[in-house]
């Protein structure tokens, strides 16, 4: 769940007369700027290519946390939402969502005609939050997986970070916000950029509101949007009104870009926000779909990811006055006569060969489509759930990392050039070959090194026995959210705290009194307890 402090200061009575703050804003003259590619920002409103103005109406969804929940995107179109945004991970706190990842959310959000607003929550909280990334580390995030947004600026918006400053020293928010979206700028992105608010996104010191006309100007293409979230410091009609009328007035866009019905550090006014966006012309994603924990579930809007348990919160953002389904406008380019939204054909249900105890080759014949298949995803499928596998640009691939003797079924879908994702292919089950003799083994953890919400690891794996262990999976659960970044000496998979490593070609032989090593970094929360147990080809080991 997000990381939120549990009291801010409140907002404070602003004596300045408004003229003070505003002149410096109004001054700003117009550099000349390169034309955005796709939305773009003009007069302080944020505009589709076609030049229509465009309000968000939509949600946030917890995709890095819940990544097997991709069909919650469709539930929140049906419920009348034109926009999501989509929690991502740069990898340095919680798994990485990687360019293949990336590219299927887009394409999900194309398929369901909703905009897709990208952030990146590792920043949440930095300078206060232990393991918090800096915003300049996030804008190297977007850059590693700028192949999957490269020509998506139609449908994309990248918000750089969330929250990216607690309460201490925030006052860097300015310079680093400039710096972070410079380096975009020169990396080659032109989409909009979006900037969340320091103080725990609340903005309570004014540090973005002050600083958000200069903050702008320093946008070589004049697209940057603000986003404000508005939880306990909100809890006013008159703080409220007064925030968002200072940006309309200075003619420089914002956004709410989180809110919710009530928060552990007080009680927000969100019918003034809905009523005061809607009288502004402002957009609004309400916190969050499905999936809090941490004392808030309360802000779930659907219980369980279930659409049709909506919760009384989910109930008065979407279905009341002001709310989503009375609101909400889909986006021009999804129009007729905007973009191209024809998914291709499903692609042939593939076929199995080379199957070992920790991979398979798939087979597929092409999908069609009348402006080219870019490339294919395959998935991994249980019940209504998917996971990603690997994704190529051919019809066939090798899915590695599968524990043996393990029934897995696989899919495939097919993306075009403008990122719309095929119906789903038939499925194919296939059994993995066994993983060698059963084990008799210790094994040994230790923290080799360990940081603020990371650490690195070793695992030696001893063969007790008589004989050699000729391939092995190691499994075992960690006990407190800690997930496995990079491994070497085999190939790492996780789902929730279960972890399964299959043995590398170099350690897949241990013989009689002989041992492996291997070696990994990981995040972690607040306390990083070691695992109680471990299994080698599903025999337990003893612990060393």
């Amino acid at each position: 769940m997000r990381s939120r402090t549990p009291a801010v200061p409140r907002l404070a009575t602003v004596a300045a007369a408004l003229l003070g703050v505003l002149l410096p804003l109004l001054a700003l003259g117009s550099p000349a700027h390169a034309a955005p590619a796709g939305f773009r920002v003009a007069n302080g409103r944020l505009l589709e290519s076609n030049g229509n103005d465009f309000v968000m109406r939509g949600v946030n969804h917890a995709h890095t946390w819940y990544p097997d929940r991709v069909s919650s995107l469709a539930h929140i179109k049906a419920k009348g939402a034109n926009t999501v945004r989509v929690v991502l991970s740069s990898g340095d706190r919680w798994t990485r969502n990687d360019a293949a990842d990336v590219s299927n959310v887009v394409a999900q959000c194309k398929q369901n005609r909703l905009i897709c607003v990208l952030e990146v929550h590792d920043t949440t909280g930095y300078g206060e939050q232990s393991g918090a990334v800096t915003l300049s580390r996030a804008a190297d995030y977007w850059i590693g997986v700028q192949s999957a947004l490269t020509g998506q600026e139609d449908y994309v918006i990248v918000n750089i970070g969330n929250e990216p400053y607690g309460n201490t020293n925030y006052s860097a928010w300015t310079a680093d916000t400039k710096a972070a979206v410079q380096k975009l700028r020169s990396a080659g992105f032109r989409h909009t950029i979006m900037v969340d608010a320091p103080n725990w996104g609340q903005d309570w010191a004014f540090t973005m509101r002050d600083n958000a006309a200069s903050v702008f100007a320093a946008d070589p293409d004049a697209n940057t949007v603000f986003s404000i979230h508005m939880y306990g410091v909100f809890d006013t009609a008159a703080e409220i009104s007064d925030y968002l009328n200072r940006f309309v007035t200075a003619k420089l866009p914002i956004v709410v870009g989180e809110f919710g019905h009530n928060h552990s550090d007080g009680d927000p006014d969100e019918d003034t926000i809905l009523a005061v966006t809607r009288q502004l012309g402002l957009g609004y994603l309400g916190w969050s779909w499905s999936g809090n924990g941490g004392g808030v579930e309360y802000l779930d809007m659907v219980t369980n990811f279930d659409p049709n348990q909506l919760t009384s919160w989910g109930q008065r953002i979407f279905n009341g006055a002001n709310g989503i389904a009375a609101t909400s406008e889909e986006a021009a380019v999804y129009s007729s006569s905007g973009g191209d939204t024809t998914p291709p054909t499903a692609p042939g249900t593939p076929t199995a060969s080379a199957v070992t105890s920790s991979s398979v080759t798939l087979n597929w014949s092409a999908a069609t489509d009348a402006t080219g298949v870019t490339g294919y995803d395959v998935v991994r499928v249980s019940g209504t759930s998917e996971t990603a596998a690997t994704t190529t640009a051919g019809t066939s691939a090798t899915v590695t990392g599968l524990a043996p003797t393990t029934s897995y079924t696989f899919a495939v879908y097919a993306r075009d050039a403008a990122g719309n994702r095929s119906p789903r292919s038939g499925t194919v089950a296939v059994t993995t070959a066994s993983g060698g003799s059963a084990a008799t083994c210790g094994v040994s953890y230790r923290v080799t090194n360990e940081w603020p919400g990371g650490f690195q690891g070793e695992i030696v794996i001893r063969n007790t026995g008589s004989s050699a262990i000729n391939g092995w999976t190691l499994r075992w659960t960690f006990p407190d959210s800690q997930r496995v970044g990079n491994l070497w000496g085999g190939t790492p998979t996780q789902s929730g705290a279960e972890v399964s490593v299959a043995a590398a070609s170099y350690t897949a032989t241990i013989a009689p009194a002989g041992s492996v090593t291997l070696g990994f970094t990981a995040t972690k929360g607040g306390t990083n307890p070691g695992p109680t147990a471990f299994t080698l080809n599903d025999s337990a080991c003893s612990l060393a």
